[in-house]
C-alpha cells in the first residue's frame, strides 16, 4: 500500500525545509535593493547586486547539472544550504557592524545564485527516488505551491524585517538555512549505482544538451517555456509601468503583483485533479489560450485590484502544464541524466525570463501606453497558434499524470 505524501518522511523533510528556505530567500531578495539603496544611495549598485544572483545561476546552470549527476545529491543539497547560511550570516554581521560593502553584497548574491544552480537540479533529480512514481505528479505540484507560498510570504516578510534593521532579513534567512541543513541531514535517499567510468566534464555537459535536444517532447516544451517566459516577463513589466502611469496607488500595485502568487498557489493545488481531467496537450495549450484571451483586457483596466484578478486567472493553469511537463521529463530521463536535464531547462527558462523585462522596457519606450500591452499580447497569440497546431504536442503521451 502506498503511503500518502503527508506521511512520507523523506518528502516531508525535503518539502518543509525548502518551504522555509523559500521564505528566507524571498525575504533576502526583496531586502537586497532596499539595503543597497540605503547604504549607497545608488540604484545602479542595487541592479548590480541583483544581477549577480541571476548571472551566477545562468553561468553555473549547465556545469551545475553535470556536477549533480557526478556527486552525491543529498550532500550537494546539504552543502548548498550550509554555504548560503554562512554567506548570509557574514553579510548580516557586516550590516550590524555597519561595515558592509557593495562588493560583499555582490559576492553573497553570487553565492546564492550559484548554490541554487546546484541545489535545484539535485532536488529535482532526487524527487523520483523519494516519492513513488504514482505520486510524482502530486509532489511536483506541491513543490510548485511551495514556491508560490514562499514568494508571497517572503516578499511580505522582507519589507517588514528591513524596517526592524538592515541586517535582520539576512540573519533570518541564515537561520532558515541552518534549520534546513538540520532537516536535510535526516533525509534518506536510496544510493545510486556507482559510476562505471569518469568521462570528460565537457562531454558530460554536451551529453545533457544532446539528451534534451533528441527528445522531441522535451525540445518542443522547452521552446514553449522560452517563448512564454519571454513575452510574459515583458508583459509583466509593461503592466507595472502602465499602472503607475495611470496613477494606481503603490499599495494596489503590490496587491496586484501578489495575485500572481495567489493564482499560482490555487493552480498548484488544483493541478493533480486538472491533470486527470485534461489531456497533456490541452493542459499545455490551455495556458496559452488563457493568456491569449486575458492579456489584452489590461488595455481596459484602470484598477490595480481588477488587474490583480486578471493576473490570478493567468496563473491558474500554468502549474498544471508545468506538472505535466516536469513529471514526463523526470519519468522519461535516466537517473544518471536528471541533474543535467534540470540544469539545461533552468538555463533555458532563466535566460528567457531575464531577457523578457529588457524587451518590455524597450517596448514601453518605443510604444507608450496600451500599444506595448497589445504587442506583448499579440506575441503570445502568435505562439498560441503555433502551439495549437504543433504535431508533437498534439501527440503528447497521455499517461503522464498519475
Amino acid at each position: 500500500m502506498t503511503v500518502p505524501l503527508s506521511r512520507n518522511r523523506n518528502y516531508t523533510l525535503l518539502w518543509a525545509s525548502q518551504a522555509l528556505s523559500e521564505v528566507g530567500f524571498n525575504a533576502s531578495l526583496i531586502a537586497f535593493p532596499l539595503v543597497v539603496l540605503a547604504v549607497t544611495g545608488s540604484a545602479a549598485a542595487s541592479g548590480l547586486v541583483l544581477a549577480a544572483d541571476a548571472v551566477a545561476q545562468l553561468v553555473v546552470g549547465l556545469p551545475g547539472g553535470a556536477l549533480v549527476d557526478r556527486w552525491d545529491r543529498r550532500k550537494v543539497m546539504l552543502c548548498c544550504e550550509a554555504v548560503q547560511g554562512l554567506s548570509l550570516a557574514s553579510l548580516a554581521f557586516a550590516l550590524w557592524q555597519d561595515t558592509a560593502s557593495v562588493a560583499h553584497m555582490v559576492l553573497v548574491s553570487a553565492v546564492m545564485g550559484t548554490c541554487r544552480a546546484l541545489f535545484e537540479p539535485a532536488e529535482d533529480a532526487c524527487l523520483p527516488n523519494v516519492v513513488p512514481e504514482s505520486q510524482l505528479s502530486t509532489a511536483v505540484a506541491m513543490n510548485a505551491a511551495r514556491s508560490s507560498v514562499g514568494q508571497m510570504a517572503g516578499t511580505a516578510l522582507g519589507g517588514f524585517l528591513v524596517a526592524l534593521g538592515r541586517w535582520v532579513p539576512f540573519f533570518v534567512d541564515a537561520v532558515a538555512r541552518l534549520i534546513a541543513v538540520i532537516a536535510l541531514s535526516f533525509l534518506r535517499v536510496p544510493p545510486r549505482p556507482p559510476r562505471v567510468e569518469e568521462r570528460h566534464f565537457g562531454r558530460e555537459i554536451l551529453e545533457g544538451l544532446r539528451w534534451v535536444w533528441h527528445q522531441r517532447e522535451m525540445r518542443v516544451t522547452a521552446w514553449c517555456a522560452v517563448t512564454l517566459n519571454l513575452f510574459f516577463s515583458a508583459y509583466y513589466l509593461v503592466i507595472i509601468v502602465l499602472t503607475e502611469q495611470r496613477g494606481v496607488p503603490t499599495g494596489e500595485i503590490g496587491v496586484m503583483a501578489a495575485m500572481l502568487g495567489v493564482g499560482g498557489i490555487i493552480g498548484s493545488l488544483l493541478a493533480p485533479k486538472l491533470g486527470e481531467w485534461l489531456t497533456p496537450y490541452w493542459s499545455i495549450a490551455g495556458v496559452f489560450w488563457a493568456l491569449t484571451a486575458i492579456t489584452p483586457l489590461a488595455v481596459f483596466v484602470h484598477s490595480g485590484y481588477v488587474m490583480g484578478l486578471l493576473f490570478a486567472l493567468m496563473a491558474l493553469l500554468a502549474p498544471t502544464a508545468n506538472t505535466v511537463i516536469s513529471t514526463h521529463q523526470l519519468l522519461h530521463t535516466p537517473d544518471s541524466l536528471r541533474g543535467r536535464l534540470s540544469g539545461v531547462m533552468s538555463v533555458v527558462v532563466g535566460a528567457a525570463a531575464a531577457a523578457g523585462p529588457a524587451l518590455g522596457g524597450v517596448l514601453v519606450e518605443l510604444v507608450p501606453g496600451s500599444g506595448a500591452v497589445l504587442l506583448c499580447a499579440g506575441g503570445i497569440a502568435v505562439i498560441t497558434v503555433l502551439v495549437t497546431v504543433n504535431p508533437v504536442l498534439r501527440a503528447y503521451p497521455r499517461k503522464v499524470m498519475a
